[in-house]
């Protein structure tokens, strides 16, 4: 991404084999921002067949997040609108999902802020996508929007509410699992309407038709009452919104670029009702996965998590989205426990701070592990207890990784442990010359020989040491110093606490 905002393509359809991509590093740089990694997200997602509109009408919601304090947020008369890619005509223009690369952070009433997310999708049944591309598109979009707009033309056909009933099939799937609604809202947002004489523009005009069209009667065919029946069943809110047509210069002019002037003027004044209604700090619904909140560095293992079960062949198994989220959502506490225990650590022995006695780094390590384990544990996850089980498993490997790391950082800050090595060949070389001249003094001068040849030997290991800690190279060889410095150490400290222990009970003895 440059540093002017844009679209940015997270996943890709092949259209040779009909595969999908997601682009982690493209989605990494988006949601792991500093700025917004941690707040809640609200991904807002507009999806619905081709060529109808979609990033025409995100692009107004651009513009408004952008001017959201200026009362005349539509702009001039004759500025053209940018924002993601769109253009007149029958083609296809975009593919696959984008998002914008900026996150807006909007404060509410009550001081939370939230993350804003926009998401574009490919227009669905195009000739060149299958019937899978469309519904992995949808589904994918859906499964990680907050609100998803299902924009359609001129009516809701029954049609629209099959494709529906497809796409939601899969979280009616997950939902006999978790006995809760797997997808949040959806909007119906129905364009170039023609009706306003028996239902109004806007959302009350489409409450009433919305009502009316997914109503279940007895008298309805089974096939009719069981699509209604799952759109209500995978969604937590359903509402919709009857919009105008924008106008024939905007239907038939190939050199439109979005100008209002050529916008009719009611469909302008529709925009204005529904745009800041939607994007209202206080209407945001930020996205839920089973009833827990996800951040944007939730979402981004969300993402990876289900683009796994899309890879493949067929459309997943009943059960596969299930446990997709269920991985997703284990990860996505694993990461939170991680960087808990990470920021604890950090406070006690990170960066600058100075050495920390072994004994009391190692108790608040137990304490932070601990807390990391009871934030894993009291976060409420997806799979059963078994499958959460490795997770745990994982996040102890994990943990102990990282308290090796700290170990070792905080022993790098011990002024004697980067001396010790010198240290004790100094002090082998004092006492080797010392028991040399004794020996020589009472006669013993083979033994005195075997002092000073070990001498001369320790010296050219303290040389050799300075030269490679100065240089850098032939770091086995000091490495091997420094593990026989260890060893003489340990060896040293043993013999002197068991004398030590001998005078002390032989004074014990003599009391």
């Amino acid at each position: 991404m440059g540093s002017e905002p844009g679209p940015v393509q997270v996943v890709t359809v092949c259209k040779e084999d009909h595969s999908f991509a997601l682009d982690t590093d493209a989605l990494a740089q988006i949601l792991l921002a500093p700025e917004v990694r941690d707040k809640h997200v609200v991904v807002l997602s507009v999806a619905g067949a081709f060529r109808k509109g979609k990033s025409f009408l995100l692009d107004f919601m651009l513009r408004y997040m952008y001017r959201k304090g200026d009362e005349n947020w539509l702009g001039r008369d004759d500025e053209p609108l940018t924002g993601f890619s769109w253009r007149g005509g029958s083609e296809p223009e975009t593919t696959g999902i984008q998002l914008w690369s900026e996150v807006f952070p909007v404060q509410r009433s009550d001081g939370t802020e939230v993350a804003v997310v926009l998401m574009d999708t490919q227009g669905a049944f195009d000739d060149q996508s299958t019937v899978k591309d469309c519904a992995t598109i949808f589904a994918l979009s859906t499964m990680t929007s907050s609100v998803q707009i299902y924009n359609l033309s001129q009516n809701i056909q029954e049609d629209d509410l099959q494709q529906l009933q497809l796409f939601t099939e899969y979280g009616r799937l997950a939902m006999d699992e978790i006995f809760l609604k797997p997808f949040q809202s959806l909007m119906f947002v129905i364009r170039d309407w023609s009706f306003p004489y028996e239902y109004t523009y806007g959302f009350k005009g489409g409450k009433e038709f919305l009502d009316k069209r997914l109503q279940v009667k007895e008298a309805q065919h089974e096939e009719l009452q069981t699509v209604r029946e799952h759109i209500h069943s995978c969604f937590t809110n359903i509402s919709c919104f009857l919009l105008p047509h924008p106008g024939l210069k905007v239907a038939t002019n190939p050199a439109f670029q979005g100008q209002l002037k050529d916008v009719a003027p009611e469909f302008k004044e529709q925009l204005q009702s529904l745009i800041p209604k939607l994007l209202h700090p206080d209407r945001l619904a930020e996205k839920e996965i089973n009833g827990n909140k996800v951040t944007c560095r939730g979402l981004l293992e969300f993402f990876k998590a289900y683009i796994k079960i899309y890879q493949g062949e067929d459309l997943p198994q009943p059960k596969s989205m299930l446990m997709a989220t269920a991985e997703a959502n284990n990860l996505a506490a694993v990461a939170t426990a991680k960087d808990q225990y990470y920021k604890n650590m950090e406070k006690v022995c990170g960066g600058d701070l100075p050495y920390v006695a072994p004994e009391s780094l190692e108790e608040k390590h137990q304490f932070n592990s601990r807390e990391a384990l009871l934030t894993f544990s009291s976060t409420k996850k997806m799979g059963g207890q078994e499958f959460c089980d490795r997770y745990q498993a994982q996040l102890d490997k994990e943990l102990e990784e990282m308290w090796q790391s700290f170990s070792k950082h905080n022993e790098s800050k011990n002024l004697f442990s980067a001396f010790r090595t010198p240290a004790v060949l100094f002090v082998l070389v004092c006492f080797l010359y010392v028991v040399s001249g004794v020996l020589l003094f009472i006669g013993l001068s083979t033994f005195a020989l075997v002092c000073d040849c070990s001498l001369g030997v320790v010296m050219m290991a303290m040389l050799t040491w300075a030269f490679i800690r100065y240089s850098g190279r032939y770091r086995t060889v000091g490495g091997a110093i420094d593990q026989a410095a260890g060893v003489v150490l340990e060896q040293a400290t043993v013999v002197l606490n068991r004398s030590r222990g001998t005078s002390v009970a032989e004074q014990k003895k003599s009391s």
